[in-house]
C-alpha cells in the first residue's frame, strides 16, 4: 500500500524527508513517488519472469498508460526493461527518455493512421493489432518504408475477470481485440498472413486491471495455447510468441494483498508449460505488461485540509466532510468506478477520537469523492496534512483541468533528496490554450 521508504511516526516521511517539508517546499496537493521503490518493484518483476520462464522470458513491458514522464521513461530505459505504448503521445514520451524503440510495444483499438506510420517509422518493435481495419493500416506503413513490422493480435479470451466492468477487458462485450469464440480471432490470423510486409508473431491478452488472484490469469493463458496449437496445425509452423498482459492487483486498503511477482509468474509458468506439454508445443516467449504493480504504491497525494462539516443524515448519524485542495481532478477513479482509498493525517500525531468522515476535493460536483467512508481523527482541522498512498497508477495520468484547476506535480524522492519530475500546472498553462 505503501511505498518501502514511507515511515510513519510523529508524522509521515518518505525517505527521510518530512511530509510537512514537502508541503511547504512543493506545495498541495502534490503526487509523491518514491524512486528507488520504483527501481526495486520493476527489477522484481523482471527478475520473476526471468525466473519462471528462464530462456523464454520475454519483456516486461512497462504499461505507460499507468503513469509516464520524461523522466520516468529515463528508469525504464536505465533498468533496460520495456514500455508499452498506446498512443502517439505516449510513444513520443518514451522515444524523448531514450528508450529503445525494439523494446517498445504500441496498442490501442483505434490507432490512428499517423501514430502507426510514426511507430514504424520509429522502429517500434511489436505492434498489437486491434482490429481489421489495423491489419491493412499497420501493413501499408511498413511496405511504404520498405520493413516488416512485427506484430501481435490482441485476443479476447472470454473471461469474466474478478474487476469492476469499467476495467474488465476480455469478456465478449468489448471494444478490444478479436474474439476467439466467435471466430473473429482466425479471420484476423488470416488477414495477417496475407501480407508480406507484417509478420505475426503471436498472440497477445488483456484481461482486466486491479486483480488480485491468479485463476483469470491461467484460463486466459490456456485458451491464446490452444490457438498456438490450431496455428500450428493449420500452416505447419510455431509461433514463437505470447504476451499474457498485466492486470496485477496492488493493495489499496488495509488488510488487502497484492499480487507477488514470483507466485504470480511462478503459477503462470506452471499453466504455460503444462499446455505447451499437453499440446505438443515448443515453450513461447513468454512477455507480461505491469503497469499498476510497478508505479502504484510507490506514490502517494499529499493534500492540506481546506475546510470541515458535520452533517446530520437521515438516519440520525453524523458524518464529518474534510475537503482537501485537490480531488476529482487528480484522482478520477472514485468517482468513475467506486475505487477506494485510505488515508492518514500527514503532519502530526493525534490521540483524538476517529469519527465517520468523508474525503471530498474542491470541485463543483457532489460526486466529487476522494474517500467515501473513512474513520479520521476528530480535531483535523484546515491546514492539516493528508496522506494518500497507492495514487501512482492513474491518479497523475487521468488527471484533469476540471473546473480550470492546474494539474499538480510529481516529486520524485530518492536518498533523502526531492526533486520536481513534472513540474506543477500554471494559470499562465492554462490561458495559453486560448486563441
Amino acid at each position: 500500500m505503501w511505498s518501502s521508504h514511507v515511515k510513519i511516526g510523529t508524522e509521515i516521511s518518505i525517505a527521510s524527508i518530512p511530509a510537512s517539508q514537502l508541503a511547504k517546499e512543493f506545495g498541495t496537493p502534490a503526487f509523491i513517488m518514491d524512486e528507488g521503490d520504483f527501481r526495486t518493484r520493476a527489477t522484481a518483476w523482471n527478475s520473476a519472469l526471468h525466473a519462471a520462464f528462464g530462456e523464454q522470458a520475454g519483456n516486461v513491458y512497462y504499461a505507460a498508460k499507468a503513469f509516464i514522464c520524461v523522466e520516468v521513461a529515463r528508469w525504464i530505459k536505465d533498468l533496460g526493461i520495456g514500455i508499452d505504448v498506446c498512443t502517439g503521445g505516449e510513444l513520443a514520451v518514451a522515444l524523448k527518455g531514450g528508450i529503445d524503440p525494439k523494446k517498445m510495444e504500441l496498442h490501442g483499438n483505434n490507432k490512428s493512421v499517423a501514430e502507426i506510420e510514426r511507430a514504424v517509422s520509429a522502429g517500434v518493435g511489436t505492434i498489437v493489432i486491434d482490429s481489421l481495419w489495423e491489419i491493412e493500416r499497420v501493413a501499408t506503413a511498413a511496405a511504404a518504408q520498405g520493413v516488416v513490422q512485427k506484430v501481435l493480435l490482441r485476443l479476447t479470451p472470454g473471461i469474466e475477470a474478478h474487476t469492476h466492468e469499467s476495467i474488465a477487458t476480455a469478456h465478449e462485450d468489448v471494444k478490444f481485440g478479436f474474439s476467439i469464440a466467435s471466430g473473429s480471432a482466425w479471420n484476423a490470423v488470416q488477414g495477417v498472413r496475407r501480407y508480406q510486409s507484417l509478420e505475426l508473431r503471436g498472440f497477445h491478452a488483456h484481461i482486466g486491471s486491479q486483480i488480485l488472484e491468479t485463476e483469470s490469469f491461467q484460463i486466459s493463458a490456456e485458451r491464446l495455447i490452444a490457438l498456438l496449437a490450431r496455428y500450428r496445425d493449420e500452416f505447419a509452423i510455431e509461433l514463437p510468441e505470447l504476451d499474457l498482459g498485466g492486470g496485477y492487483g496492488i493493495a489499496y486498503l488495509p488488510g488487502e494483498t497484492a499480487l507477488a511477482p514470483d507466485t504470480t509468474l511462478k503459477a503462470l509458468a506452471a499453466v504455460v508449460t503444462a499446455q505447451c506439454a499437453a499440446h505438443k508445443l515448443a515453450l513461447p516467449k513468454i512477455s507480461i505488461e505491469p503497469g499498476r504493480s510497478i508505479v502504484g504504491p510507490t506514490m502517494f497525494t499529499l493534500y492540506e485540509v481546506g475546510t470541515t462539516k458535520d452533517v446530520t443524515l437521515d438516519d440520525g448519524a453524523n458524518r464529518r466532510y474534510i475537503s482537501v485542495d485537490g480531488g476529482m481532478s487528480d484522482n478520477l477513479r472514485t468517482s468513475l468506478y467506486g475505487a477506494e482509498y485510505t488515508a492518514i493525517l500527514a503532519n502530526r500525531t493525534s490521540s483524538a477520537p476517529k469519527i465517520s468522515s468523508r474525503v471530498v476535493g474542491k470541485h463543483c460536483e457532489t460526486g466529487d469523492i476522494v474517500i467515501r467512508e473513512i474513520d479520521l481523527e476528530s480535531d483535523i482541522a484546515p491546514g492539516d496534512l493528508l496522506a494518500t498512498p497507492a495514487t501512482g497508477a492513474y491518479g497523475r495520468s487521468m488527471a484533469t483541468n476540471y473546473n480550470h484547476v492546474p494539474r499538480p506535480p510529481v516529486i520524485a524522492v530518492k536518498d533523502g533528496k526531492a526533486r520536481v519530475i513534472l513540474r506543477r500546472e500554471t494559470e499562465a498553462d492554462l490561458l495559453g490554450l486560448d486563441i
